[in-house]
């Protein structure tokens, strides 16, 4: 049952702003100014029937992603208020794991996160990068054109976040077509989060009888005695948390750098390097636009509005990110213009260092290995996937000079 805030709040509440419609995907700029005309926190819908308190001010978000007194991350009784078959619910639903926990229970989860990746070395994740990078090449590169969205950002994140996790590369298919579903929280949303919960029950039962050097085993041992379900859902959020958002940062960022002709050249000389334009991406077009969701343990007033229980609030990094764009194109400059793709808090991500290794990398080795990249489309008709949670490509068509497998001059 659809819940609005009293009448008393300052903005118009008739017409809740659609994030779920196509027209979102289209330009979700406009949604976005929508929402800060309302002031501080907007009013939307994250999928037809599902309200949701929107913050769109930088220092209101600050504010709620350090408040664990005020607001917390447990969406149970929210879930009561909607319906089995929300499309949102793959995305949202309570799970035991770091990112729907609280206080200790938090503590637990984030410090078991942290200790096994720390396990990981950067030396050997940039190795398993550059394979999935030369695989992946070596099946488009024959062909002189590709979809980098496709072929290439989405089948990469498989391939890597499976080998992390102790999968062959034969499953990455079936892994980047479930979160895809889920991700989009459209008509096939359950289907895709049933078949990515099937796909991490499976691994882990799989790792509960005979343990590998993967990120999953490693879980099961850790000295905070986690259950084999607390693994299975940690696991659940840390694949799907790194395999999407990791997927969209490469993709946006190569949409942007292909689209500059000037940039490019700075790039592909070593003049300047690829993290300015993964940073840029965090900055402008941030892959996970509309998450930190928070509920608030009782009604409450919040930067000027009526905040209710068990109804989400969510922080809109999107939202965030246009507005620092327009300050900036307006001559005006925050003396803090760092940018919250990371959130901010007791629950900021844990393993940033990670995506940024693995976002970098990618796009690196991808232009030693095709250096005259081309986009066949300029970058305003390039379309972008339905949902109210990232901003993510639909294809990123590319033509280059068609390169055969292991000619001479291949990268390393």
């Amino acid at each position: 049952m659809t819940t609005y805030p009293p009448p008393q709040q300052a903005f118009s509440l008739s017409t809740p702003v659609r994030l779920w419609e196509e027209g979102f995907a289209l330009d979700p700029y406009r949604y976005y100014t929508a929402l800060r005309a309302q002031g501080p926190v907007g009013w939307a819908e994250l999928a037809p029937g599902v309200p949701a308190y929107v913050v769109t001010d930088r220092r209101a978000a600050l504010d709620l992603l350090n408040d664990t007194d005020t607001f917390s991350h447990d969406p149970r009784p929210w879930e009561s208020t909607v319906a089995d078959d929300s499309p949102v619910l793959g995305m949202m639903r309570w799970r035991p794991n770091t990112l729907f926990a609280d206080g200790t229970a938090h503590l637990r989860y984030r410090g078991s996160l942290i200790d096994t990746f720390e396990r990981v070395e950067p030396h050997d994740l940039r190795a398993r990068v550059h394979r999935a990078v030369r695989l992946l090449v070596r099946r488009i590169g024959p062909r002189g054109e590709a979809d980098l969205v496709g072929e290439f950002a989405r089948p990469l994140m498989a391939l890597v976040f499976n080998s992390l996790f102790g999968l062959p590369d034969s499953h990455s298919a079936r892994l980047d077509s479930a979160l895809g579903k889920m991700m989009e929280g459209g008509a096939e949303a359950a289907q895709g989060e049933a078949e990515f919960g099937g796909y991490v029950l499976e691994l882990i039962a799989a790792k509960s009888e005979r343990r590998g050097d993967d990120l999953p085993s490693w879980l099961l041992d850790h000295p905070a005695g986690l259950t084999p379900e607390e693994v299975t859902w940690q696991v659940f959020l840390t694949l799907g948390a790194g395999h999407e958002p990791t997927a969209n940062l490469v993709s946006n960022a190569l949409s942007r750098i292909l689209g500059n002709p000037l940039y490019y050249s700075t790039l592909t000389s070593g003049a300047r390097p690829v993290m300015d334009a993964v940073v840029e991406v965090l900055h402008h077009e941030t892959p996970l636009a509309n998450y930190g969701i928070h509920y608030a343990r009782r009604p409450v007033t919040f930067h000027g509005a009526w905040i209710r229980a068990a109804v989400p609030v969510v922080v809109s990094y999107g939202a965030l990110a246009h507005a620092a764009e327009q300050d900036v194109t307006a001559g005006r400059h925050p003396k803090d213009a760092s940018h919250l793709s990371w959130s901010a808090g007791p629950h900021a991500c844990p393993v940033k260092q990670y995506t940024l290794l693995i976002a970098t990398e990618a796009i690196e080795r991808l232009t030693q290995w095709l250096p005259d990249l081309e986009p066949v489309l300029p970058r305003e008709r390039l379309s972008w996937r339905p949902g109210p949670f990232h901003r993510s490509l639909t294809s990123l068509p590319v033509r280059f000079s068609p390169r055969s497998p292991d000619q001479p001059g291949d990268p390393s």
